[in-house]
């Protein structure tokens, strides 16, 4: 094999000749030259634009668009951000806000966000919620973990107090599983949905998952436990239901869940005994009781269809779309199922109606985001993700600015990175395409910390584990799990910050880096609710009519 020198590789010959040696690699007197050669290569283009490297397949690593190849492209994209920048930032919207909806991705991080916008259709894709002009971050530890659960966090976000992990709608005062003190009144935390309803506003509530899981009955509920969603659990953790209710049973007959215009989501089985294939063991149907106390003005519904032809007058709507957590959106029948945006849709037209003109608070969760991520199923993550947006998206436009303030956020972090060096534009579910590992094989841009995703994507050995090729892998299976470095049965949480998007009146509060529980106090101030500071009481506007 013959080889052709330049006067530079000669010079680099030289170079490693007489550099020491450890291990069989070279490395500098310093060590510090090489280590930081090592964790930040750098790709040489050549002239054809491509990148070979190892075993991998020659890549086109060209521009997505030939006009970004000049610097007048990216000089003008600069300059259009700062107009709206200034446009957005130059005059502060300081009305009240007559109406609030807050918008929760369970378990969607900043990578979430980022690998989502890839799966839009490019790098350069914004989600809507991106485009709001207002963004902070939330710390989202608990007040004895530092890597959160959805119940703590949703005390923190929804009543303005951090809990203790796994506690629901209750100070810290209050520890994980105490019966007996969950019934405790003075610890109990009343979520800003409370406080809309002590001013006479419409108010209600829609998930993707369980009406009665963490983040929602952190609306309604207070709970020692959050996984207390039927009597028949609290009998499982040997505890007396009679003692301590049921989050179902809150929701229905509770100060705030029974005062709701709208309950969306799943869950059938927590409000329905076991006679009628549900899991309660104390006989009662929970729906017939909601049925009664609310009159013929309210609705149950369990179809996308029953959902569409409601009344605009409609009082009260209960909507149970599943026994559990609705299906993933790749999963659903969309002939039966409503999607986020449908449910969204209905919600503002009968809350605006029930408000009569005295506003309305809404919390939408895009629930099963963090399922996705738990499974270490970053395609459905990412899906789940898309369709969130488009609620979002529906929701803005439908209401005004001048008038409404809509707060997007996250309960907590994943494990999920985005790693490696592929080209743009390379498919963000597949394999990353510009390196190989050490075991000469490729790797996922998407992997977690850990999760169940390890046994799946590695082959058991004498001395451990060997990766399995992801070639031979149809990773564009929407149930196929993505590698993760740590076997676990279920992907953990992760303790990092997580966004806050915010648009209309007071929007600016929302920016910084903040403490998760300033959440609902910001809406309160910018909405004149609750008994603490206000817009109102400081004099900016008169209140509520």
């Amino acid at each position: 094999m013959f080889y052709t020198f330049s006067k530079y590789s000669i010079i680099l010959i030289v170079v490693l000749l007489t550099s020491p040696i450890a291990n069989g690699r070279v490395i500098s007197q310093t060590q510090s030259g090489d280590h930081d050669h090592r964790m930040h290569p750098v790709f040489h283009f050549e002239t054809l634009n491509r990148l070979q490297k190892r075993a991998m397949p020659i890549l086109n690593f060209g521009s997505a668009k030939p006009e970004e190849e000049f610097s007048e492209y990216w000089n003008g994209v600069a300059q259009d951000l700062l107009m709206q920048q200034l446009n957005t930032k130059s005059q502060l919207n300081t009305n009240m806000a007559k109406n609030v909806i807050m918008f929760l991705g369970d378990g969607m991080s900043i990578p979430t966000i980022t690998a989502g916008r890839v799966y839009l259709g490019g790098e350069e894709k914004q989600f809507s919620f991106e485009k709001f002009p207002y963004v902070g971050l939330s710390k989202t530890y608990c007040a004895n973990s530092q890597v959160a659960d959805s119940a703590c966090t949703a005390t923190a976000y929804l009543g303005g107090v951090k809990g203790n992990y796994g506690t629901l709608g209750v100070t810290a005062a209050i520890e994980l599983d105490n019966c007996q003190a969950q019934n405790v009144t003075e610890h109990h935390v009343t979520s800003i949905a409370g406080w809309a309803q002590a001013q006479g506003m419409a108010t209600g509530l829609i998930t993707t998952t369980s009406v009665t899981h963490a983040s929602p009955a952190g609306v309604y509920a207070h709970a020692a436990n959050r996984f207390w969603e039927n009597d028949a659990e609290i009998l499982n953790g040997h505890q007396d239901p009679l003692t301590c209710t049921d989050i179902a049973s809150q929701l229905i007959h509770g100060e705030v869940g029974a005062k709701l215009n709208v309950i969306l989501g799943g869950g059938q089985e927590h409000f329905l005994p076991l006679s009628q294939q549900g899991k309660r063991l104390d006989g009662r149907n929970l729906i017939d009781e909601w049925l009664k106390i609310h009159g013929p003005k309210a609705k149950y519904v369990q179809t996308k269809d029953e959902l569409q032809n409601l009344a605009k007058n409609t009082e009260h709507v209960l909507g149970l779309f599943a026994s559990n957590h609705m299906p993933y959106h790749l999963d659903a029948d969309p002939k039966e199922i409503p999607s986020l945006e449908e449910m969204v849709s209905q919600a503002l037209d009968i809350l605006e109606e029930q408000s009569q003109g005295r506003g309305y608070f809404l919390f939408v969760e895009g629930g099963r985001i963090d399922h996705a991520h738990h499974d270490t199923l970053a395609l459905k993550a990412l899906d789940e993700t898309a369709e969130f947006d488009k609620a979002i998206h529906l929701a803005r436009q439908k209401t005004s600015e001048a008038d409404t303030l809509i707060v997007v956020t996250s309960d907590h972090s994943h494990t999920m990175s985005v790693a490696g060096y592929s080209s743009r534009k390379n498919d963000i579910v597949g394999i990353n395409n510009g390196q190989l590992g050490l075991d000469d094989l490729p790797y996922a841009t998407l992997s977690y910390a850990n999760g169940p995703g390890f046994d799946t994507n590695n082959l058991k050995a004498n001395l451990g584990a060997r990766r399995k090729n992801l070639k031979e892998i149809n990773m564009k299976n929407k149930d196929y799990m993505f590698p993760a470095t740590v076997p676990l049965e279920s992907e953990t949480h992760g303790g990092d910050d997580v966004g806050v998007f915010a648009s209309g009146p007071f929007a600016h509060l929302f920016t910084g880096v903040y403490e998760q529980n300033l959440i609902p106090h910001a809406m309160a101030y910018a909405s004149c609710l609750g008994s603490r500071r206000t817009a109102c009481g400081d004099g900016l506007h008169k209140g509520r009519l």
